[in-house]
């Protein structure tokens, strides 16, 4: 018996001795990230750290709404801007194996209209190159409606493409995946956002969305965009806009990019770092199959080798010096939105701020950068 209390004791004193180092690497981290936050100006943050697959901290920084004073927490939802087309690329990838199309299909039979870059006619372009960026399209014209690039509807149609061939050259372009989004309309019958929530969202218990009306307004983080001329932070509110009318007279197929396929998912730090467990662990996450493993590391296999873009989800070895990532960025409104994650040692970040003076060095800004790499040291390393 007396051996069972000192046994009982041992236990409260080593469950104790880990509560308070966790506090004290917990307080550590916080301090170094509110100074990452002051260098930046930033307005606020939330971070997830992912270790062993499974969600070890989550918190939230600074403010809500800068003119309230409102504290920003763990439950608020971001708009996360260029992340969202790793939602869109998995909702093909879900098509793709119900047998409702493939990655070899063309993009212009796909959508509905002729998609062929002029300037080499007879050259396919493909679902793939969509997916990664090598379609030969660019944004030159806009991405907010389908007509820019089709040849009926606009006469300047050919500038929404590039001088080189489809499948040999890279540029970002947003107009590849709002036209993708379409494609995951007309193959599955159900309108964009829908989709994602009936498809995606719901199965791994995500809350979270594309159509704003159909999410609480109360816990939307306000955005703002930093002026360098005047050091100062002015509010969004287009970043949830509601486009109550165009809603009302939806087409689908046609009036997709309302929703912003290539940038308009809201959802928590957290939830979204449940997300990325799902894609860290090749399309499955608390035993809910999304996507197969094959279609799960397409996804996170480099199509360029100078981008190391794969299908909307890129590789990086430099983001943390010398540690292999996967994951995407996003920057719209003045929120950045950093999603990367390490799928062989299962350790990934999201890390979101809906306002800092933004600096960049390469691909990634500078507050990304260094915030991902205080919680790499605090927690993984």
């Amino acid at each position: 018996m007396m051996q069972s209390f000192f046994s009982k004791l041992l236990t409260m004193m080593l469950l104790l001795l880990q509560f308070n180092m966790a506090c004290a690497q917990h307080e550590s981290a916080e301090a170094d990230f509110e100074q990452v936050m002051s260098r930046f100006n930033a307005i606020g943050a939330s971070v997830a750290v992912v270790k062993e697959g499974k969600i070890i901290y989550t918190h939230s920084f600074g403010f809500k709404d800068l003119e309230n004073k409102t504290p920003l927490t763990d439950q608020d939802i971001f708009r996360i801007a260029s992340i969202s087309k790793s939602f869109s690329a998995t909702s093909i990838m879900q098509l793709i194996e119900a047998g409702k199309l493939s990655l070899d299909d063309d993009f212009g039979d796909l959508v509905g209209f002729k998609i062929r870059n002029p300037k080499f006619p007879d050259l396919k372009i493909t679902l793939k190159m969509a997916l990664s960026h090598t379609s030969s399209l660019n944004d030159s014209q806009g991405y907010l409606n389908l007509d820019l690039i089709n040849p009926d509807k606009n006469p300047d149609y050919a500038k929404c493409y590039n001088n080189y061939a489809p499948g040999k050259g890279y540029q970002y372009c947003n107009l590849n995946f709002n036209l993708i989004g379409t494609i995951i309309e007309k193959k599955s019958g159900e309108r964009f956002d829908q989709y994602v929530n009936n498809h995606i969202l719901q199965p791994l218990g995500l809350y979270g969305g594309y159509c704003v009306d159909s999410l609480d307004s109360n816990r939307f983080v306000k955005l703002y965009e930093y002026h360098t001329d005047t050091k100062s932070f002015t509010p969004s509110p287009a970043a949830y806009a509601p486009r109550r009318t165009e809603i009302r007279d939806y087409v689908i197929g046609y009036s997709t990019p309302i929703f912003s396929p290539t940038g308009g998912m809201k959802i928590s730090a957290t939830d979204l770092a449940k997300y990325m467990i799902m894609h860290m662990n090749y399309g499955i996450a608390n035993g809910v199959k999304i996507i197969s493993k094959k279609h799960s590391k397409l996804m996170q296999t480099k199509i360029t080798d100078e981008e190391e873009y794969g299908l909307a989800l890129r590789q990086t070895g430099n983001l943390i010096p010398g540690v292999m990532l996967i994951g995407h960025t996003g920057s719209a409104y003045g929120l950045y939105s950093t999603m990367f994650f390490n799928p062989k040692q299962k350790f990934g970040f999201v890390i979101i701020t809906n306002g800092i003076n933004a600096t960049y060095t390469g691909d990634f800004p500078d507050f990304s950068r260094a915030a991902i790499n205080t919680l790499y040291h605090h927690f993984i390393k």
